[in-house]
Parts: structure tokens; sequence; C-alpha cells
């Protein structure tokens, strides 16, 4: 960074300088010297990319200006990435219907894999560098790019972002994952066409628990993808308990042979037979040299998207061991017409569109350009033509088969275009910034385009759809990929699934395990689990000091420590056994039997209300109030009705129903009683000389509004219950050790007391008033039948309470069962046989003569 920062402060200081002496020229008193491709065009975009895989760092005297790093170790695929973004661009300027009239350009540079060139290159494209910018009069000028494809690292991406959002110029990174990046706040202008980390632990722990991996090693780089993808790892690891890591080891990012060799030994000691790796092949290679130099074999590894489909690590050297590795990778997709695009490549082309050409020709051909370097050609190295035939080599660069990181490029280049596209179709008047302007070609600004790139919507021609999120993320998507030696020794990725992210069920794994290679003498997937299972007669002890998956079986000494909580220890303390579970049931001879008790004074009271019905008009039932009397019987159905709630097992919507539904028809039926009473007093009152005006209280509309205003009450009281704290279902241990009792707990014991005190005051009136009424004329006998009725119903639930507190388990839904069909058929037989016994053994009583008429037989 000091190079960056020294170069940055002169340049910024020499600028103010220019632009006090001429306010319309800026002089570049120093430029970066960076390597890259060049495409003029109306709009230009930028792209960096890792053309080389490493750099000299020069000496940093600090007394003299330092002199430029040099790159080195050319890297195919990043300059097959490069090739992607000219032969999307190509693509675009040959469209007729995606930026009519505009010609897009490039401006590509070589990152080298490095922070400081990324970060070079990045100032150099927002800035530009020419020797001289001259602005117009109102001090206005264009950026050279208007939007950046890159960068491929996240700690580069990071970095770059920060300056770039400030000034809101978009990038569209293909490749860095870091889930620090969702942050808007700090990079308010970053894309990415690759999902983030978050997704991919997630998609980790799913393959971990689809196989009951719970003990895994864990390695990183020294950079932001690996710091924050084992952060997102571990506590992902802690919030879902799915396994626990052996190791945590960090990845040097020199070629630290001491460290490589701690870490290799790290592995080789574990007993996690999984590790997880996330880093960059470049750091891995260092790795790999000491895992072969040591021979650890026996290990699963699974590889992090950054290195899945590295092909500079499927050598015959390292398949031995990393033969059957799971990786997860980006989606891959199909770009036409590029594998023709690439045959183009040729090292004669024009300089300036031909940065790496000769390189890449070198490399594939295994030959060198004059001037050669001494001893080549007397070491047997052969001598470029640049006539090679490259449509014949057996190359991957030409390999199209299955472009992953390349897709994400061309999606991302394809973002900017249709961005671009449509802020420039937008019409004068109509446009989104101030005044409702539109963006104009010849005075294009970064946020303008950051403006649309937020809501591109568009669809691939491989089907895929592109837009991004809140967070300028993609849907994220990946494939599984499983490596595969093959018995000729050649090596293979396969895609052995897919697991997608979606907003309602989460993450979706599929994986098809018939196709998968594992480098195993078992050719099964291995066991990787810190401690076993605990056998029965002992229980799991944690270690002190190590990770929850790790445990040791101790003999078991109490049932609570032996086995789990739905299951009980036998005689002998070596066998845990479920424990029968019990509740009232419709299965057993108790709740068969109380079941049939109540569908069959439902019959009994259906059979009485069609006998009500039938006989409506005859003296008896006009005589003793027949709409209450045909209420009473409806209300009867339902309390006989609500206690087929009680049996069965137990659930939420049954334990809240019950005593609702038991609690609203006793109230309904002991109101319709209770005014039954209060117009037996009145008709008696109104019968006496000056006693007319009491029948004006009991009319029809006060009898129906009183049974609806105390009912009312009651539907009150149940609901604040509910709300409050509603009776739910629970798994009672503590009546009998070998028994697991389904039953309803109440949630609130004084909502329920509240609700039998409130029935019980009903009764209790009702009781009263008709006792009062007892010695009526014969005329209103009624009052004698409420009565008795009455007295049945109050010895019942007053008996009942004892009893069901002391009844254990399912016997306490029995005795309430019992109480409610007990209490019901008493209403029933006393207040409804004698008028049915007439209606239908003694029809010549039931007239208006007999029934007046029995007055002065008394």
């Amino acid at each position: 960074f000091v190079t960056v920062n020294k170069a940055l402060l002169t340049s910024f200081c020499a600028s103010a300088l220019n632009l006090l002496l001429d306010p319309l020229h800026v002089l570049l008193q120093g430029k970066f010297h960076l390597n890259g491709v060049h495409k003029t065009g109306d709009v230009i975009l930028g792209g960096l990319f890792p053309v080389h895989f490493f750099r000299s760092v020069p000496d940093l005297s600090f007394i003299s200006e330092p002199q430029q790093p040099t790159c080195h170790g050319f890297y195919v695929q990043g300059f097959r990435l490069a090739q992607i973004m000219a032969f999307a661009i190509d693509e675009i300027n040959r469209n007729s219907e995606l930026l009519p009239n505009v010609t897009l350009g490039y401006t590509l540079y070589d990152n080298c894999a490095e922070l400081g060139i990324a970060f070079q290159g990045a100032l150099s494209l927002v800035n530009g560098q020419e020797e001289q910018i001259i602005l117009d009069d109102a001090c206005a000028g264009n950026p050279l790019v208007l939007g950046i494809v890159g960068d491929s690292s996240s700690t580069r991406s990071i970095a770059i972002s920060s300056v770039l959002g400030l000034y809101r110029v978009p990038m569209v990174s293909y490749f860095a994952t870091c889930s620090c990046l969702t942050d808007r706040q700090k990079y308010p202008s970053f894309f990415r066409t690759i999902p983030s980390d978050d997704f991919q632990v997630r998609a980790m722990i799913q393959i971990l628990k689809h196989f009951g991996w719970t003990w895994a090693g864990l390695l990183i780089s020294d950079d932001d993808y690996g710091h924050n993808a084992a952060k997102s790892l571990q506590s992902e690891l802690s919030r879902s308990g799915e396994g626990c890591l052996a190791y945590f080891e960090v990845l040097p990012r020199d070629k630290d042979t001491d460290e490589v060799r701690r870490i290799v030994n790290v592995m080789k000691k574990s007993t996690a037979r999984v590790v997880i790796v996330f880093a960059y092949e470049s750091r891995i290679l260092n790795l790999m040299d000491e895992v072969v130099r040591q021979n650890v074999t026996g290990l699963q590894w699974m590889a992090s998207e950054a290195w899945t489909a590295a092909a500079v690590l499927q050598t015959p050297h390292l398949m031995p061991y990393l033969g059957g590795t799971l990786g997860i990778a980006i989606r891959h997709g199909e770009i036409p017409g590029l594998r023709e695009f690439l045959l183009k490549i040729h090292p004669t082309l024009h300089y300036n569109n031909s940065y790496g050409n000769s390189m890449f020709w070198e490399f594939t051909f295994q030959c060198k350009f004059s001037p050669v370097p001494s001893g080549w050609l007397e070491d047997g190295g052969a001598l470029c033509t640049g006539q090679e035939d490259l449509e014949k080599v057996d190359t991957e660069f030409l390999d199209i088969s299955s472009l992953r990181p390349e897709y994400n490029v061309y999606k991302a280049v394809y973002a900017l275009a249709h961005s671009l596209d449509n802020m420039l179709r937008c019409k004068p008047g109509n446009g989104p910034f101030s005044g409702n302007s539109c963006a104009a070609l010849q005075s294009l600004e970064p946020w303008q385009l950051l403006y649309y790139l937020e809501m591109v919507n568009f669809t691939t021609p491989f089907g895929d759809q592109v837009s991004f999120d809140e967070n300028g993320d993609v849907v994220p998507i990946y494939d599984v990929m499983n490596w595969l030696w093959l018995p000729d020794g050649s090596t293979k990725v396969q895609n052995v699934g897919e697991i997608k992210g979606s907003a309602f069920r989460g993450e979706e794994l599929i994986l098809d395990e018939d196709k998968i290679f594992w480098n195993f003498d078992s050719k099964k997937p291995p066991r990787s689990i810190c401690s076993e299972s605990c056998p029965p007669g002992t229980h799991m002890v944690r270690r002190k000091g190590e990770p929850k998956c790790c445990f040791d079986c101790i003999p078991c000494v109490y049932l609570s420590t032996c086995c789990p909580e739905d299951f009980w220890s036998n005689p002998q303390r070596d066998h845990c056994v479920l424990k029968k579970t019990e509740f009232l049931s419709y299965h057993e001879p108790l709740g068969i039997c109380l079941a049939a008790t109540s569908l069959l004074g439902t019959l009994i009271c259906a059979v009485v209300l069609g006998i009500f019905f039938y006989h409506r008009r005859t003296p008896i039932i006009r005589a003793n109030n027949s709409e209450l009397s045909f209420q009473l019987l409806l209300s009867l159905k339902l309390c006989l009705l609500c206690s087929l709630l009680f049996i069965g097992r137990p659930r939420l919507w049954t334990c809240q129903l019950r005593h609702a539904a038991f609690g609203i028809s006793f109230v309904l039926c002991v109101s319709c009683i209770l005014v039954k009473t209060m117009v037996v007093l009145g008709v008696f009152k109104a019968s006496k000389p000056g006693g007319g005006t009491s029948l004006k209280w009991f009319g029809v509309t006060q009898q129906r509004g009183t049974v609806l205003c105390l009912t009312s009450i009651q539907a009150a009281i149940c609901t604040t219950w509910l709300v409050s704290s509603s009776p739910t279902p629970h798994k009672n241990t503590q009546y009998q050790n070998d028994k697991i009792v389904y039953e309803c707990a109440f949630g609130s014991t004084v909502g329920f007391a509240v609700l039998l005190g409130y029935i019980g005051i009903l009764a209790f009136l009702s009781f009263l008033i008709a006792f009062l009424a007892r010695n009526l004329p014969d005329s209103f006998n009624e009052a004698k039948l409420i009565t008795f009725s009455m007295l049945i119903f109050c010895a019942v639930w007053v008996a009942f309470v004892p009893v069901y507190i002391s009844s254990p388990g399912n016997y306490a839904d029995a005795v309430e069962v019992f109480a409610i069909l007990a209490s019901s058929f008493g209403l029933l037989i006393t207040l409804f046989g004698p008028k049915c016994y007439i209606i239908i053994m003694r029809p010549e009583l039931n007239t208006k003569k007999a029934i007046m008429g029995r007055g002065s037989e008394s």
C-alpha cells in the first residue's frame, strides 16, 4: 500500500497545483504501469482479471521511487475470463436489439492476483491514464469507465468497492463471495453474480448433515474470504448443532514450509476424516506438496467454490489424495459461439488488444518466442512460430462444457449492458432523475447506471434469470461436484447434485449418491465423528475443554441420566425401553363406553326434540314455554357432544376447544333453566289480583336477551382464558416411570376455576328460585321438576371437584366426561321424562281441561 499511497499523494498534490494554475487543464504527474487490453467505444466498461498467479515485490527502501512489480506464473483460467468479457462485449455490439447505435468498448487489466495491483487498476479505470485531461467550462468531465466487472477476490473487492462506493461507480464481481460485501452502507455500488459465503456455508452444512459427518477440520486462506467464511461456518454450526470442528487452521500467504508442515501434522493426528477448505488454489498447492510428502491419505476433502474446478490440482500427482473430493461449484452455463471466438486468439494480433496472447501461446504449446531464455534450446525447448494449430491441441482453455466463473463474467457484462440499455431508452420527461430527466449518452454518470443496475432483470440465452436483491446478490444456487479418478489415470469433475436457496423451504439439497466416487477401499462415505453413540446402560458426559461432539460414555447410576425423557430403564439398567403412552382412547373399553353413552344421549335428545316439535300445539308443551324447551334440548345435545372432545390423543385444538365448548354449552343450558324458573314465578304472580304488570318483564324478547347475555359472559371468560394462558397438550411423566400420560395442561387454573364457578353460580340461582316456587299450585308444577333436576346437577358437580383432583392420568378426563354425561342425563330425564310420559303413555291428560283441573285434585 505504500507504493499506492505515495503515488496517490503525489498525483493529488500535483493535480491540485495544476488546477490552481490552469483550471481547464489537469496534468497527470505519474501513472501506474499496468498490463491490459483496450478497445474503444462510445461507452467503456472496465475489467479486472488474474492473468498471472504471483508477483515479485520490489525492495522498498523509501529513499527512491520503487520499481514496478513484475507478475509471473501465467494463469490460463484468468486469461480465459478476460476473453469471456471481450467476447460478451463483441456479442452485444453485434446485437441490434441491445444497445442499438451504441458501441461498447473495454479496458481490461491484469491484477496478478495481488491487492496492490488490483487497486491500482481500479483507480486507473475510474481516473484514466492520459497525460492530460481537458475539462469543459462547467468543470465536468466523464470518467473513463461507467462500470467494472471484477474483482475475483473478496479482499480485493472489499478494498476497491469501499472507494468506488463513495463515487457510486458500479462494480459487478463474478467470484467475490464474502458475506461482508452485502453491507449496503459500506459497499453501496457492489453487485455480484455469484452467491455469498453465507449460502455456501449453509450448503456445506447440508452436505455434512446428509452424510452424518459431525467431526471435521477447517482450513482457510489468510484473507477476508477465508476469515469471513470461517466465522460464518462456526456460527452456523453453533446455532444448528449439526457438528463440531476438530481443528481450525489458517493457511499461510507465502510458502512458509514450517507452518505448512505443522498444519499437516495436525491433520494427520486428528481423528476427523473430513477436511473443509475455504481457500484459493494458489494457497492449496503449497499445502498439497506437504500432504504428498507425508503421504496423508484417507481424508475426505470438501472444496469451496474457489477451488472446486481448479484443474491445476487435478493432476496424477495429487489425485491419489484429492480423489473423491466433494465441492460446491458455481452454477454452470452455456455460451453459444464462445469456442469459435477463442480459436481466433493469435499472438500476432495488434498489440493493443493482445496482452497475454503470446504468454498463452507459449503456455499452451510449451514453446518460447524469440528472444528465448539462455539454455532453452540447448535443453530441448521448442521455438514458437505462431503457426501452431490451436484447434489440434488438448487444452482446458477450449473446453466450454462446464463454464462456471466464465458464465458469471458473461452475466455480469450483460447486467451492465442491459442496465445501460434501459437507461438510454428513457423518454425525456418520464425519467427517474431530478425534474423527471433522463441520462444523456454524451454525459453519462456512474451513479445513473447504478440506479438502473439495481432494477435490472433479464434472462440469459441459457435460460437463467438475472436480477439483484436489495443487497446486490443474485438468487443463490450451487452445483455439487465430485472429483472422479478414472482407471486410465485421467480425472473428471462430475456434477452429482445441486443445492439452491428458497424463501419458503430454506436450503434444498438434491444428491445422486450412486454417482459419487469415494476414494476409500470401502467405496462408501467415510465415518467422521468424535465419539460414537453411547451403548445401552451408559450415558453421555462431555469432555472438559473439548467440543460438544466429544464425550465419554459413563455407566448409568440413576434412571434420569440413563435414558431420554420418552424412555425408561429396564431393571438391569442395560437397555432403554420406550415408555407406553396413555390417554383416554376410543380404542379402549372405557373410552368406547363413554363415547357410546354420549352418542346415545344425543340421540335421545333428538327423539325428545322430535316428539316436542310434533306435539308443539298440545297444552302440556304450550303450558311449559315451548321455545325455552327447544333451546334447552339443543343445549343438552351440545353438552353431550362436547364430551367427545375429551376422548382421543390431546392436541392443541382439542385442548383449547374442549373446556370452552363445555363451559359455553352448560351455561346455555343452565341459563334456559334459570329463565324458565323466572317465567314460572312471573306467571304465578300475574295470576293473582293486581299482578298482571309482572308479565311485561318476562316477554319472549326479554327471555331471549337474558339467555344470550348470560351465555356471552361465559364466552368472554373462555376467550380471555384462551388468549392469556391457553390450555396445551402435555406429556406427563410424573405419574409412573414407565408411562407417558398425554393430557391437557390448563395453562391457567384460575381460568378453569372461574369457568366452573360461573356455571355453579347460575345453577345455584336456578335451584334457589325453583326451590322457593316448589309449593306453587300443580298448574305450575314444573318448578318441582326444576328443583329436582338442579339438585341432581349440583350434586354431580360438587362431587366432581375432589374426585377430579385426586384422579391420576387419563382417569381425570374420564371423571370429567362422566360428570358431563351424568348431569346432562339428569337434566334430560327429570325435565323431559314426565312430559314425554304424558304425551306418549297418558294422552288423555294432555288437555287444557286436565292440566287446569289438576290444581283442584291435589
